[in-house]
């Protein structure tokens, strides 16, 4: 498979878990301003972190479920930016699915720009180095927010989240391969 390929199959994959809890849950998670969004990512890419150095996984989810939890509070975090003036907290599931893909596609679109001009180098990395990049643009979001969203020449928030989507993704794709 081609990475195209490959990122769709992580699209569909984490899209299903997206809708499924979606229906079980509501979009609860509507409730969460997006810094609490953030520290839930800080604390699955933590756990990632622990596990990746410790090598013992006591409560049983998996890198690859933290990975997938990642992308998934990316979204709904980008979700939080478009609609944080609606009071509405319930989103149909076929609205929020869609607003889920909208903003995957963008991430896929972009990780296509970028390893055009990259040339796939994500490819030679460790899976250790996406966790510690997503832990940095954590870091970064974290400042960011804390300066109320002002940035002086650095990019936004988004643009974070967009990133350590693709960080994920990356990740999910080398671990697949790894199994094969």
């Amino acid at each position: 498979m081609n990475t195209s390929q490959q990122y769709d199959t992580i699209i569909s994959k984490c899209e299903d878990i997206f809708t499924k809890k979606t229906k079980d849950y509501g979009t609860a998670w509507r409730i969460l301003r997006t810094s609490s969004l953030t520290d839930q990512i800080f604390i699955k890419a933590q756990r990632i972190r622990t596990l990746e150095d410790k090598g013992v996984n006591k409560v049983g989810e998996s890198i690859e479920d933290e990975f997938i939890g990642i992308i998934n509070y990316c979204i709904m975090a980008i979700i939080q930016l478009e609609l944080k003036d609606e009071t509405n907290l319930e989103l149909e599931t076929e609205i929020a699915s869609s607003l889920y893909m909208k903003y995957f596609l963008e991430a896929k679109k972009l990780m296509e720009m970028k390893n055009h001009d990259y040339g796939e180098a994500w490819r030679d990395m460790r899976v250790s180095s996406f966790t510690d990049l997503i832990l940095m643009k954590l870091l970064r979001v974290k400042q960011i927010e804390d300066n109320k969203g002002s940035t002086i020449i650095s990019e936004g928030i988004d643009a974070n989240y967009y990133d350590m989507i693709n960080y994920a993704v990356f990740a999910l794709i080398q671990m697949s391969e790894a199994k094969k």
